[in-house]
């Protein structure tokens, strides 16, 4: 007799579901999540989330891999854990810059869904008869940390499971007195809850940053802020604190440099290469814009008034920049606006995509409106249209004449070099973008344009996203969300037809551009982290060449100079390896303070000399904000020596692949006992058809080739096998015949049982804990002969193919198994009980150094009025003072020295209470950790092997 090589049984189908949806912890739980991602995933990555995963009594982490590392995807796997564990109270915290990009890369690599909270869809949930906006039911929450703090009520009220801060030093002076309210507010109203903290530069300025940061994570983790202070930041920080400190932070700050990874082998970087092209406008263009300038640069104008909004003034100043097309619109709409005895909002100036962004990271108000005088407002009127007129009269502008001549040139470059012949070009402007696209398409590059902003609602867009979406008909490809399947329509186009993508900052969030090589700065951002993160769509993992970068230099124009100065020489944006300075970029919570620096200097300065000394200075700032010593400090605490770093990344590399690859194998098992009229493909099984459609647990080759990705994704086909395998029930015992001969490979530890035959009992042990729960299949089985055989060699038993010759007649023995399947379960419970000893240990030391803080910085406070008062005592024994005035200082030196004795006599008992608190807390989690095993039975067999 032969066996089908893939015939599998039901009780085979069942045992592989449950095995593959067992709940836990470490390696083979995040396996899980692992195979849903549409991403390749790095070990660095892999190994970050465990770390952040690692005890289920932790309260958070800092994640602080170096920029370009992919913190997202760290985060993001933690996200799809925390999701497939269904706790799904979810909360991200970030930039309002980087929402969209956010919200993108959880549904594009992780198909997880997500909303955006802000005060828009706030209101209208409110409107709607929802009065908590921020509780969604599976849906992750993402919202701005301007936002987050206004609402920090709201908030608090969350019960998260999970809550993540992207660039999260900005939180960093949360520890100061007066200062970092709105750090403060998102520290109480997440308190409560596990917290993961995403940044490059976890301390800055001085180590008490990153006591800051830590203190958002947990409370309880250093004493109080004179106590770390005593501890680590004076001469402690330099001898054996120093050292404390580093292994203090060990179980809860993880830091990856990007030259451990390169060492491992395990990504090849590319590097930035820049190119300048200067241009000088002509004598209508700098007219236009040294008359504009200064109208805005008056104080007083109806237009914006004596105290403007500063977000107006900004925006209209950098579509100023952008092209007389773009300004001659912007003056319209404010024409428009005086006619009707208005200033211009924030509302008017549409060309500028990323706006609702910008005004909350902004947070101005409207300047207030007063009588306008109508004879003023006639006169300016006038003049704006003076402008306009002039700006229409600009037929061409000298830097699109340069985009024109210098384009193909970089092409052929970038074809040289081994990329394909595609460059994406960047406008702050909707407007400057038609502009381009219309001149491009005048001077040879018609078809070979693509446009990608906020809308993409002219006709072209229209007819790609109509085509992309019938090709892709059917395929999880498609999302449903218009603006997504836009934006990855245009992309595709892109990618696969044309040459030239014309992008605004909106329609750019969120993409991956890596097969590109080419960027263009047609207008130049004054955000770096904006331009940064318009280099890193190309610049980023997987981009085969380096990356050309080109930026305008308006010879006639000393501000726009500067700011590329400040954005090539100090943040180090268009060169180098990694781009971005993490140094730099860090130092700077919000890239929005230095536009507001900048558009101060162009208000403000009116010539060449005031230009330079304005920008002399902020360089100076920014270089304030540096220190070699805290970079030092960040270095000696955070960074562990790189062979060590190296061997663990090149490990934890095998076993990614290995606990994939045996995930994918189990999966693709239950599809084929679950679908019995499904085809698997003779060549590769990991690929099969059903009802019309090609499914692979391969990827990308699943979106390449436009076949459907069989992971364990919510609504999938392939949780809907495995939903069926584990719900079949097996009410009698069972007898499978196995077939060693049909089996592909070779089973060592199975051959010596061939030819026998015994019992086996399956159950599931779930060990619930308020903090935790594992799950464990148990195997109690027992061989005809008494031959001993290991639950693993019959884990390996169940991918032979085998028989299922239906209900047994035998009687099986039930008092042996009982007694196998008690000491199974008796080693699990042990094996848990151990690992919570271990977690509740690491608990205990932490509170312990907890408590240690505290009691140091009491006896500092006591060391600091002891020395006050020897000092005060030395000073008078020497001092030629009057006697009365002597007296009085005895007298003071006297209540100093009452209060010394008094905090003495206190100290024992403040000791003892400090000891209560750590023994009380340590109570609640051992309370946390106490285990409820139950063991479910799933069902009894007859076997043999043949």
């Amino acid at each position: 007799m032969t066996t089908d090589t893939r015939a599998l049984t039901r009780h085979q189908s069942a045992f592989f579901a449950h095995r593959i949806t067992l709940e836990g912890v470490g390696d083979d739980a995040l396996a899980q999540s692992l195979s849903t991602a549409r991403v390749d995933m790095n070990p660095h990555q892999v190994d970050a989330a465990l770390f952040a995963l690692g005890s289920p009594l932790s309260k958070g982490v800092i994640l602080a891999d170096e920029v370009g590392l992919g913190k997202t995807i760290e985060a993001s796997l933690v996200i799809a854990q925390r999701w497939a564990e269904r706790r799904r109270r979810i909360l991200l915290v970030v930039p309002a810059s980087l929402r969209k990009q956010w919200s993108q890369e959880l549904f594009d690599k992780f198909s997880l869904p997500s909303i955006i909270v802000e005060s828009k869809s706030y209101n209208l949930a409110k409107k709607n008869g929802n009065a908590r906006p921020f509780e969604r039911p599976d849906t992750i929450i993402i919202t701005s940390y301007e936002f987050a703090a206004a609402k920090a009520e709201d908030i608090a009220q969350g019960r998260w499971d999970l809550v993540v801060y992207d660039e999260a030093h900005r939180l960093r002076n949360v520890y100061k007195q007066g200062t970092g309210l709105r750090a403060k507010r998102l520290r109480e109203a997440t308190s409560s809850s596990f917290k993961i903290l995403l940044t490059a530069t976890p301390l800055q300025n001085s180590l008490m940053e990153l006591y800051g940061l830590v203190s958002v994570i947990d409370e309880h983790f250093f004493g109080d802020e004179n106590g770390f202070r005593s501890s680590y930041v004076g001469g402690g920080s330099a001898n054996n604190g120093f050292l404390f400190l580093r292994k203090r932070l060990e179980s809860i700050c993880k830091r990856t440099l990007r030259r451990q990874v390169q060492q491992a082998g395990l990504i090849k970087y590319t590097a930035r290469c820049p190119l300048t092209l200067s241009f000088e406008p002509s004598d209508n263009e700098a007219r236009l814009y040294t008359a504009v300038s200064s109208y805005l640069q008056r104080p007083g104008t109806i237009a914006f008034g004596d105290r403007p909004n500063a977000l107006v003034t900004l925006v209209v100043r950098k579509i100023l920049g952008s092209s007389t097309f773009a300004l001659s619109e912007t003056l319209a709409k404010i024409i428009e606006r005086l006619k009707a005895k208005e200033r211009p909002s924030i509302e008017n100036l549409v060309d500028y995509d990323v706006i609702d962004e910008a005004a909350e990271e902004f947070d101005d108000d409207d300047a207030e409106d007063d009588e306008i005088d109508p004879v003023k407002l006639a006169a300016e009127i006038a003049e704006l249209e003076e402008y306009r007129t002039l700006a229409l009269a600009i037929g061409e502008n000298a830097k699109g004449g340069k985009l024109v001549s210098a384009l193909p040139g970089a092409l052929d470059m970038i074809v040289t070099k081994g990329g394909q012949r595609k460059a994406v070009i960047f406008t702050e402007s909707v407007r400057t973008q038609r502009y381009l696209a219309e001149l491009l398409s005048a001077n040879g590059h018609a078809d070979e344009i693509v446009l990608l902003n906020g809308q993409n609602n002219d006709p072209s867009s229209g007819a790609i996203y109509r085509d992309w979406l019938a090709r892709h008909k059917g395929s999880d490809v498609v999302s449903g969300s218009k603006t997504a399947d836009m934006k990855a329509a245009v992309v595709e186009a892109f990618r696969d037809q044309k040459s030239v993508l014309i992008a605004t900052e909106s329609g750019a969030e969120g993409i991956n551009l890596q097969f590109c090589s080419l960027v263009v700065n047609f207008d130049l951002p004054w955000n770096p982290q904006r331009v940064e993160q318009r280099i890193g769509r190309c610049h980023r993992y997987g981009q085969k060449i380096d990356v050309t970068v080109v930026n305008f230099l308006n010879l006639k124009n000393r501000a726009e100079q500067r700011v590329y100065e400040l954005l090539d020489q100090k943040f180090k944006l268009f060169d180098g390896v990694f781009g971005a300075s993490d140094e730099v970029l860090g130092a700077i919570e919000r890239g929005v303070d230095i536009e507001r620096r900048i558009l101060e200097i162009v208000q403000a300065a009116r010539n060449e000399t005031e230009i330079n000394m304005a920008f002399d200075q902020l360089q100076v700032d920014l270089q304030s904000q540096i220190s070699e010593q805290v970079l030092d400090a960040r270095k000696r605490l955070l960074e562990n020596v790189d062979e060590k770093v190296t061997r663990q990344l090149k490990t934890r590399d095998g076993e990614i692949r290995k606990h994939l690859s045996d995930l994918d194998r189990d999966l693709l098992r239950i599809a084929q006992t679950e679908l019995p009229e499904a085809s698997f493909h003779a060549d590769d099984e990991r690929r099969f058809d059903y009802q019309g459609q090609t499914y692979t647990t391969e990827w990308p080759l699943a979106d390449e080739r436009g076949w459907l990705f069989f992971r364990m994704t919510e609504g999938t086909l392939a949780q809907k096998v495995i939903a069926q395998a584990k719900e079949r029930a097996f009410p009698r015992v069972g007898h499978l015949r196995f077939d060693l001969s049909a089996y592909p490979g070779r089973l060592a530890d199975v051959e010596p049982l061939r030819g026998s035959g015994g019992w086996l009992r399956v159950g599931k042990l779930r060990i619930n804990t308020a903090a935790v729960v594992r799950e464990h299949l148990v195997l109690s089985l027992v061989t005809d002969n008494g031959q001993e055989a290991h639950p693993d060699t019959f884990e390996r038993l169940f991918a032979v193919p085998a028989s299922d010759l239906g209900e047994t007649t035998d009687v099986a023995p039930n008092e042996t198994l009982d007694a196998v399947e008690a000491e199974r379960r008796k080693s699990l419970l042990a094996l848990a009980e151990e690992q919570n000893n271990v977690w509740l240990e690491e608990e205990g030391e932490k509170l312990d150094a907890y408590g240690d803080d505290l009691e140091r910085a009491f006896e500092a406070d006591v060391k600091t009025i002891d020395i006050e008062i020897k000092a005060a005592r030395k000073a008078l024994r020497g001092s030629n003072l009057p006697m009365s005035e002597k007296l009085t200082e005895k007298r003071r030196i006297s209540a100093q020295e009452a209060k010394r004795d008094k905090m003495k006599a206190a100290f024992f008992d403040r000791k003892a209470e400090i000891r209560a608190e750590v023994e009380s807390m340590l109570d609640k989690i051992q309370e946390s950790l106490k285990i409820a095993p139950t063991l479910t039975p799933l069902f009894t067999i007859r076997w043999e092997i043949i």
